[in-house]
């Protein structure tokens, strides 16, 4: 059972779930402190500066959109970072090490069709005798 259990664990597809998950929230953490450190008081500078900087007042009610900006440009940005730190090296690297495909000629590639029907053949043949 302890075997089977780290066989499971051990399985490429596993690993790399956790490893992607981990990396994942690394750079969301990465990137959501930038959009505060820096692109909040951006968005509050160009829209007004201080403390009214990207938010509109309806009947007493803040709307604080610069927020929304903010998550607009983290969720960008944080996709940005994992295609270019992870997606991307992990393709190269997948397709140096991959090993290579054989091209089937199709003139004589044989379809599942074609070999049920020799087995079928084949069958009545035996039957028959």
């Amino acid at each position: 059972m302890i075997k089977g259990f780290k066989d499971f664990l051990m399985r490429g597809n596993v690993v790399e779930l956790a490893v992607a998950v981990v990396m994942g929230v690394a750079m969301t953490a990465l990137v959501d402190s930038f959009g505060v450190a820096f692109l909040n008081p951006l968005i509050a500078l160009a829209t007004g500066g201080g403390e009214i900087g990207g938010v509109f007042t309806v009947n007493g009610v803040e709307f604080p959109y610069g927020v929304f900006l903010n998550g607009i440009f983290v969720f960008f940005l944080t996709a940005l970072a994992v295609y270019f730190v992870i997606v991307l090296p992990m393709n190269k690297i997948r397709e140096r090490f991959a090993p290579a495909v054989e091209e089937v000629d199709e003139v004589h590639a044989v379809t599942e069709i074609e070999v049920l029907r020799e087995i079928r053949d084949l069958l009545r043949e035996q039957s028959r005798n």
